[in-house]
């Protein structure tokens, strides 16, 4: 697409926002004819309005082999900026997913605020995730109030969805896999090796027959 099509397309249709038909149109191809589930943040709490919230939404899809795939709407361009035509990166480069042990949509809520919170920390303060990184939860289970043993996140490309290029630059999906606070001391315990180690331990869970990195609450297995 040229930029002169780009600002036709923009001013025949005043809704269009191709970052976030960029996003529909890579999760088309891993669930065609798959209508998700979707929450949309109120117009007041988002960031733009003068609210706590990065996120204009998140979608979750259910997957056959027995999880729901959430993925973040906002951490990329979303809509007509001509500024961002034909840029580098489309935002911050990448939307967040996380895969969720099939209980429900109504039981992912958890992982819908801790994406919000994830978000709202790369927007204030300047620092993005990339692959093979850790973020620790601070030894707090990932789902407040709950027993899970599961309290922080690595971070690997999702591995159902690839990248794409968009009219605002490249948007990749990286993917948060949660670990018990063991796991994470592990990695942690040795800065040098971290990255060797998160894929280690990656390679254990795939082993284990999880090579989707399907993040189960209920996990009691550790890999170290």
């Amino acid at each position: 697409m040229t930029k002169e099509e780009y600002l036709a397309r923009a001013a025949a249709q005043d809704d269009w926002a191709p970052g976030w038909e960029a996003i529909d149109a890579a999760f088309d191809r891993t669930y065609p004819g798959v209508t998700p589930r979707h929450y949309a943040t109120d117009l007041p709490s988002r960031a733009m309005f003068g609210g706590q919230n990065h996120l204009d939404g998140i979608s979750l899809f259910p997957n056959p082999r027995g999880h729901q795939h959430v993925v973040t709407y906002g951490m990329s361009g979303l809509y007509v900026d001509e500024e961002s035509f034909g840029g580098e990166f489309s935002g911050w480069g990448y939307e967040m997913t996380i895969k969720l042990r099939d209980h429900g949509p109504d039981d992912c809520g958890w992982a819908v605020s801790s994406l919000s919170n994830l978000a709202r920390y790369t927007y204030t303060t300047k620092r993005w995730f990339e692959p093979l990184q850790f973020v620790s939860g601070s030894n707090q289970p990932l789902r407040v109030g709950s027993d899970t043993l599961l309290t922080s996140y690595l971070v690997v490309p999702d591995t159902d969805v690839a990248g794409v290029e968009t009219a605002h630059g490249r948007l990749d999906f990286l993917q948060l896999v949660g670990v018990t606070q063991a796991e994470l001391d592990w990695v942690a315990e040795d800065a040098m090796h971290a990255t060797e180690r998160v894929q280690e331990l990656l390679g254990r869970m795939a082993a284990d027959g999880n090579p989707s990195y399907v993040t189960d609450l209920a996990r009691t297995t550790s890999y170290v």
